[in-house]
């Protein structure tokens, strides 16, 4: 089973223009949706889709307007208890693929919830294969949370696998905790990975798009040595790029046309881990994870791939190293 945790889920808010956006003005949108979203919603809505066991655990009131929306894509999920509304996400999207996000902050996460949701995640790990815990951290929780949690599975279940992708501060503390909290997996994108290794993020993506990757597997390297296995690094149009101790690998994406980035990211890490846990090679996993990501970014909104959507045929595939 996939187990994910997502402390601060969120009711995505898709609104798509048929035109650039112009602030500061008033325009019709083409269309407007609601689902359940959060970053390992993503993941589990996906394991779903491609009939992969899977539970999605995340703090929620029991009347949320949220849950109802979950259960309409079928996810089996478990809510733990904590007073406050589920966040609204708004998503902007325009017909060239441009794709604005306004985040709400979460709703305060109170001491007794965030010890139900320990209690829960290391009660349910124990029918887990992989643990996925991503996104952003709501208020009240520690922002060394994601390392406190790795800390704990490891003790319950020291052979376990872990995927942890997340942010800003979260990111960075768990990147000061790599000598007791390693997750086997984590998935930056390169602006990410620029501010876990100290170095310009900006530049790592730009030297991608060029086709210039070695700063980009440099930088993960370091990450390598510092004990994290498996560093899954997202490039966007330049594809990705996997590093591990045994192995470095490049991948371009098929032909995509971008309808919308949003879930992309999560869509590949998604494609990564369920093909790890079905025993895919790395080279593999990688074509998976990218086929998954640029097969959610043609689609619009928050959509989640299924497998019927998903390209890997034409995902190219370079060993480095």
């Amino acid at each position: 089973m996939i187990l994910t945790l997502t402390p601060n889920p969120s009711t995505d808010l898709t609104l798509a223009l048929g035109e650039q956006l112009q602030r500061d003005s008033v325009q019709r949108l083409q269309s407007v949706t609601s689902v359940a979203g959060g970053k390992g919603i993503n993941v589990s809505n996906a394991c779903t889709l491609a009939g992969v066991d899977t539970l999605a655990l995340f703090p929620a009131a029991a009347n949320d307007p949220f849950l109802e929306l979950l259960k309409a894509i079928n996810i089996r999920h478990q809510a733990i208890q904590n007073d406050g509304a589920v966040r609204t996400n708004t998503t902007i999207t325009e017909p060239d693929g441009t794709t604005t996000k306004l985040n709400g902050p979460g709703s305060l996460l109170s001491d007794a919830a965030r010890a139900e949701v320990e209690r829960t995640l290391i009660t349910a790990a124990k029918e887990a294969t992989w643990v996925v815990m991503s996104g952003s951290l709501p208020p009240g929780a520690p922002t060394d949370w994601y390392s406190a949690l790795t800390v704990q599975l490891r003790s319950a279940y020291p052979h376990i696998n872990i995927a942890v992708d997340t942010s800003d501060a979260p990111l960075l503390s768990l990147a000061e905790n790599l000598d007791s909290a390693a997750p086997t997996v984590i998935k930056p994108n390169g602006l990410e990975l620029g501010q876990i290794v100290g170095t310009d993020g900006e530049e790592l993506e730009a030297a991608a798009a060029r086709g210039e990757f070695e700063p980009v597997l440099e930088a993960a390297r370091e990450l390598n040595t510092r004990g994290i296995a498996e560093v899954l690094v997202t490039l966007g149009a330049a594809g990705a790029a996997l590093v591990t101790e045994q192995g470095t690998w490049i991948a371009s994406p098929p032909p995509t046309i971008a309808v919308s980035t949003v879930g992309a990211g999560d869509s590949t890490l998604a494609g990564y881990v369920m093909a790890r846990q079905q025993g895919a090679d790395y080279a593999t996993a990688l074509a998976n994870a990218v086929a998954y990501g640029s097969a959610a970014a043609s689609l619009p909104g928050t959509t989640i791939p299924s497998p019927e959507h998903i390209n890997v045929a034409e995902t190219t595939i370079t060993q480095i190293s």
